[in-house]
């Protein structure tokens, strides 16, 4: 499987309405195990994107397979349960506990309670939060990080291979954030998941992602390691969206140098 396509993409469109394309004839690959992060400013259509990846969505033309399957032809529950899906709102249910929460997937494809109860477990140490401490709470007695940490466990918890994440970090506050785009990093690697994320932020897809794909106004316009990116884009769009944290990076560095 090592190298296959988890993800592919090839010519499509999106409309709503008698509007112009949210998306524009996009064509986009992603292997195995690869963290791709998507890159573009608001109404750009990188969240269409991800919905249309697990039919939260319909596109109007072109053809998405999440491995060898035409996702037009299968069932989108059935499709969803193998995606997890990282919201940056979390959407936990307030009215269910962390450990309920986290099992509903897991629950709706017919798991017994022993095995959920192990599996919460399991993926509430994983994202560094307490079994014994968590598991009765309810998502209004956690912090923010707590909750998109609970948000994480809960799109691992069927053992999903592929990840959706819509800026899943971008309402954290710069300590929390940090501290969870690393271990989220971490268990991609450990688990060896294929991870697809959307963000405004090219500093957090470059120290994030394997590669990055900029979508500006419903087109993938260029696509590259976050080196390539940040240091020889191509694209004059990418070139003005890297100005302004390489203009950061060098501020900071005069910094730390004692220079005004």
């Amino acid at each position: 499987m090592a190298g296959k396509n988890a993800i592919e993409l090839q010519g499509v469109s999106k409309r709503y309405g008698a509007h112009a394309n949210v998306l524009d004839d996009v064509s986009l690959s992603v292997t195995n195990s690869e963290f791709l992060a998507i890159v573009g400013p608001s109404g750009s259509g990188k969240t269409t994107l991800l919905r249309l990846i697990n039919r939260l969505a319909e596109p109007t033309g072109g053809t998405i397979r999440v491995g060898d399957t035409n996702v037009a032809e299968t069932d989108p529950i059935l499709l969803r349960r193998r995606i997890g899906y990282v919201f940056q709102g979390v959407g936990l249910f307030p009215h269910m506990t962390v450990a309920e929460n986290i099992a509903i997937t897991p629950r709706l494809i017919g798991w017994d309670d022993e095995k959920r109860a192990a599996r919460t477990g399991e993926l509430l140490a994983l994202v560094r939060l307490d079994p014994e401490k968590y598991r009765e709470r309810f998502p209004a007695e956690l912090s923010g990080g707590e909750r998109q940490r609970v948000g994480v466990a809960r799109a691992l918890a069927a053992e999903p291979k592929i990840v959706l994440m819509d800026e899943p970090f971008g309402a954290l506050d710069a300590l929390t954030r940090d501290a969870l785009q690393k271990d989220y990093r971490g268990l991609h690697e450990r688990l060896s998941l294929t991870t697809v994320m959307i963000t405004h932020d090219l500093t957090e897809a470059a120290l994030l992602a394997d590669r990055i794909a900029v979508i500006h106004r419903g087109k993938i316009v260029e696509q590259g390691t976050p080196r390539e990116l940040m240091t020889a884009p191509k694209d004059a769009y990418v070139r003005e969206l890297v100005k302004t944290p390489k203009e950061q990076a060098e501020r900071l560095a005069a910094l730390m140098r004692g220079k005004p």
